[in-house]
């Protein structure tokens, strides 16, 4: 499913989608440290609530096709839409030299995407959307909503403009998770993959930012963790890159999260160890505010539906997951 859907179905994705492209507005932002994000914005006429979504760990908006058929579907159904290149990707990435942070700093870069959406017009209730490490970036989000909206009207953003978030295979535990997937034989074709385009935002950065990285340090980064090792924890002041990965998990946020949460994860997704299933369950489980709907099937990011299927659950397309998503956040909002 998970290469299927990322090496075949990504060819033609517009042929299996009736929604036109919003007429997108191009809008740079300030996220946390004052640091620009590149987003796109579309608000519909009476549009009702809104969605502020990213992608995972590499990608830009002109090419997230998975990203941009949420951006389609929500449109039409009446959200306005905010999609934003984050740290160190795409346009942001031309904007600022300022890295990845995997959470820590991007959740509240939602909080503030949502601060000035709501002054272009965007009504709230602002949802956080986000898939694979996306997903852990937006959990975060709510972290930072709920912390940074506790009696603090300088956003102009107040606790009741947020409703929640919905992410579908989220990152939870990296330390975990990078290495089972070095280790699997599909996996390590898989982080080889991203690891080569996390060299090539390194070198676009570098290039956009002249004397900002080491170009030998760039060299070195010839996986997900060298990357984080020679580019990432320095800048955050983090002594080891498993340090880095223990305090931007966003396994351990689940118990304290407020606010109304859908998870669809896939406990055959092969970018992340079996184990954390269990650990997920059991945080889940302990918190009201998150319905998680864990799947026997599906890979990573991947739900692509038959037509048995889509007759089955009254669906228009293949893209099971987002149709889910938005159905619950049509019955939460």
């Amino acid at each position: 499913m998970t290469v299927y859907t990322h090496r075949w179905a990504n060819r033609y994705w517009e042929q299996t989608i009736n929604e036109p492209e919003p007429n997108f507005q191009p809008t740079i932002f300030k996220g946390a440290q004052e640091v620009p994000i590149f987003g796109l914005v579309a608000i519909p006429e009476n549009a009702h609530s809104t969605i502020v979504a990213t992608y995972g760990i590499t990608g830009d908006l002109e090419t997230e096709w998975f990203l941009q058929i949420l951006g389609r579907k929500a449109y039409a159904q009446g959200y306005a839409v905010v999609l934003f290149d984050w740290r160190a990707h795409g346009k942001t990435a031309d904007l600022s030299p300022t890295l990845t942070s995997d959470g820590l700093y991007e959740g509240e870069d939602y909080v503030r995407i949502a601060a000035t959406a709501k002054s272009m017009g965007c009504p709230s209730k602002f949802w956080f959307v986000g898939s694979s490490l996306g997903g852990q970036l937006a959990l975060w989000g709510i972290k930072a909503a709920q912390e940074l909206t506790r009696d603090n009207n300088e956003l102009g953003l107040q606790d009741s403009d947020i409703g929640g978030a919905t992410v579908i295979c989220p990152s939870l535990d990296s330390n975990r998770s990078l290495s089972y997937l070095v280790k699997h034989p599909v996996g390590k074709y898989l982080e080889k993959g991203i690891a080569n385009k996390l060299k090539e935002l390194a070198w676009r950065i570098h290039d956009a930012h002249p004397g900002v990285f080491d170009a030998q340090a760039i060299e070195r980064a010839n996986s997900i963790w060298s990357f984080d090792h020679e580019l990432v924890i320095e800048k955050l002041g983090f002594p080891s890159v498993e340090a880095y990965y223990e305090a931007s998990s966003a396994l351990y946020l689940l118990p304290n999260l407020r606010k109304p949460i859908l998870m669809i994860y896939a406990a055959d997704d092969p970018f992340f160890h079996p184990d954390i299933v269990t650990d997920m369950k059991i945080a889940c489980r302990n918190n009201p505010f998150i319905d998680l709907w864990l799947t026997k099937h599906g890979g990573h990011v991947g739900y692509f539906s038959s037509k048995k299927c889509q007759d089955r659950v009254e669906d228009a397309d293949p893209w099971w997951a987002w149709n889910r998503a938005l159905q619950w956040l049509t019955a939460h909002r």
